[in-house]
Parts: C-alpha cells; structure tokens; sequence
C-alpha cells in the first residue's frame, strides 16, 4: 500500500472581510429606527418677525409655574391643576359676559410662563390642561369628545371639513414665554 500525504484543508479568509462590510451596509440599509414622538408644536418666527401687540389683561390667562413647582394662575397659588381645564374654558368660551374674563375667543390669551428651575414634566402637565380645554371645546362645537376630535385625520376631506367647522372664531393662542 502507498501511502500519500494528505493535503490540509483550508477555508480561504481573503474575502470575508468584504462580506462583513456588505452585511454591515445591507442591515444598516434595511433596519428602521424607532424615532421617539416628541411635542408637536409650531416654532415662534424668527425674532426680526415678530410684532408686539398689546394684550389687555382682561384677555390674558396666565399660568406661572415657579421652580418649586408650583403654580400661579392668575395671580392664584395652587399646588395643582384641578379645574385648570373647566377656568380655561370658561376664559375662552366668555364673548364679554363677565367683565374679569376675555372679551371674546378671538382675543383671548392663555400665556404658559415657568422658571428656570421647573421641572418639564409641570410644564408639560399645564401645555396639556391648556390644549385639552381647547380641545373640549373644538369637541363640543361639532357634537364630538376631544379624543374622537384628536382623532379626526386633516387628510380626509369631510373630516378636515369638521375639524375647521370646530375651530372657527376660536384660535388656540397659547402662549410659551421664555423663562426668566
């Protein structure tokens, strides 16, 4: 019997660094990344934009919010927001019967102010009281609750029609002032 030597086998390596760098750029390519939602808000226009306009306190609501976190609505303090939503709505919705609040939805201002030291999650607690009253309004305007209006899709035509029927005559102003 012959015996014959045996070859070694091997794997030849010379291309796999190429398929790492092609598997790297396929996942990369094809993954999607989660994008978190944030606030959905329109950004004030740049400062040489901006127009002063005098508000008359009858048609401001004013929420403070200091860096203890607690609040001051219209020169009131409180420790929480209950029944922020209801006095919003009772602001907005007056059209000059009473005389403390705003003569009409048009002109009225709900002015959101804080401190440096507030935490976001107080400001974001009085941003919601705020835009919920708004939305109870808008809401009511059309026979509707304020989560099937914040469902309402601006796509569609007769829902976008319903949407705008809710908000005629009464614009959400709120305003964002910067901390001091």
């Amino acid at each position: 019997m012959k015996f014959t030597k045996s070859r070694e086998v091997s794997i030849p390596t010379s291309s796999m660094a190429d398929i790492a760098f092609l598997l790297l750029i396929f996942f990369l390519v094809s993954t999607t990344l989660l994008q978190e939602r944030g606030l959905m808000m329109k950004l004030p226009p740049e400062p040489e934009e901006q127009s002063m306009i005098r508000i008359h306190d009858r048609n401001l609501f004013k929420v403070l919010i200091n860096s203890q976190n607690n609040y001051l609505i219209n020169d009131e303090i409180r420790q929480d927001l209950a029944g922020v939503k209801e006095e919003v709505k009772m602001f907005v919705l007056n059209n000059g019967k009473n005389q403390k609040l705003s003569e009409n939805p048009e002109k009225a201002v709900v002015s959101i102010k804080t401190q440096r030291g507030t935490h976001y999650k107080y400001f974001i607690d009085a941003l919601d009281e705020v835009k919920g009253a708004y939305y109870e309004i808008y809401g009511d305007n059309v026979g509707l609750t304020s989560e099937e209006f914040r469902s309402l899709n601006s796509q569609y035509p007769n829902q976008a029609a319903l949407m705008e029927k809710a908000k005629a005559g009464i614009p959400m102003n709120i305003s964002i002032a910067e901390p001091n």
